[in-house]
């Protein structure tokens, strides 16, 4: 299969600002080998977000995302958030299947975004070991990496945890049949960030005319939850934006709102940016120019 991860590096005057992407990825494996056709599966992606946000490295950020597909591994779950009922044999390590695991949708998928199985068999142990190998390890590794330099040489990180939602909740969600704000952001309750970093980007979004929800209905999952240590100076916050915003929900084509939101997403990112640099100068640890 292709590499796992990208990473985009800054173009200039690099931040201790990281934005990942770990729903976003189009490169489907040969050994996956899902049931419905791929139009159905692919309705897990964050189609576009990567693309989207490509435009963070001008302001300084670097952009990690994943090449792989979000139903044959989500990089977003924890590694003991398996579904037993997925397997062919036991699992070696103690499991901890969360809500997502219980309703189909955890670290493998076994259902597809519509309900149907997304396995006609159940997997073998060695094989979703293997996607364990080949993808979540080097994209935990890489962020991990990320985030770690920049505390090293800042003495802080900031990170934006970038998804894509549906415009309404489906039967696997927390808020079904409910139509959803335009963007919604997760800091886990107050718990992954500095309250002025959640404020900063609802502000500014609303600012551009957009609805923002906080912690509702995502709250953030695996990835703000292990890299948001505001104590720590470690501050992580999950995006979610409407996808009828810029895209059809059914066919995944962009339309006509997609350069709008680009432009605003660029703009909220020159603001990110902006906020870094100056917590940056405060602490004495100014980017290079």
């Amino acid at each position: 299969m292709d590499a796992p991860i990208r990473v985009h590096a800054p173009a200039a005057g690099e931040l201790p600002l990281v934005l990942d992407s770990p729903h976003s990825g189009e490169h489907y494996p040969d050994d996956f080998d899902h049931a419905p056709p791929r139009a159905v599966v692919r309705q897990a992606e964050d189609t576009h977000v990567a693309r989207l946000y490509a435009c963070a490295t001008a302001h300084g950020a670097t952009l990690l995302e994943a090449t792989f597909p979000r139903a044959y591994l989500d990089a977003n779950r924890s590694l003991a958030d398996i579904d037993p009922a997925l397997l062919a044999d036991g699992w070696i390590e103690p499991l901890s299947p969360s809500g997502k695991t219980a309703k189909g949708i955890g670290l493998v998928w076994r259902i597809a975004r519509d309900g149907s199985p997304m396995y006609a068999r159940k997997l073998a142990r060695r094989e979703v070991e293997a996607r364990i190998e080949r993808c979540w390890r080097p994209y935990h590794a890489a962020l991990d990496a990320l985030l770690d330099a920049a505390v090293a040489r800042f003495g802080a990180a900031w990170h934006l945890n970038c998804h894509s939602m549906p415009a309404v909740g489906d039967a696997n969600a927390d808020d079904p049949g409910r139509e959803r704000a335009d963007f919604v952001l997760g800091d886990r309750d107050g718990t992954t960030c500095a309250p002025g970093f959640t404020d900063l980007v609802a502000t500014t979004l609303r600012g551009f005319g957009y609805s923002v929800a906080i912690n509702d209905p995502y709250k953030g999952v695996e990835l703000v939850r292990r890299h948001g240590r505001p104590g720590e100076g470690r501050h992580s916050l999950q995006v979610e934006v409407k996808r009828t915003l810029y895209m059809d929900e059914a066919t995944l084509a962009p339309h006509a709102g997609y350069a709008r939101l680009a432009a605003d997403l660029e703009r909220l990112v020159a603001a990110v940016a902006a906020h870094v640099r100056e917590e940056c100068a405060r602490s004495g640890a100014a980017p290079v120019a």
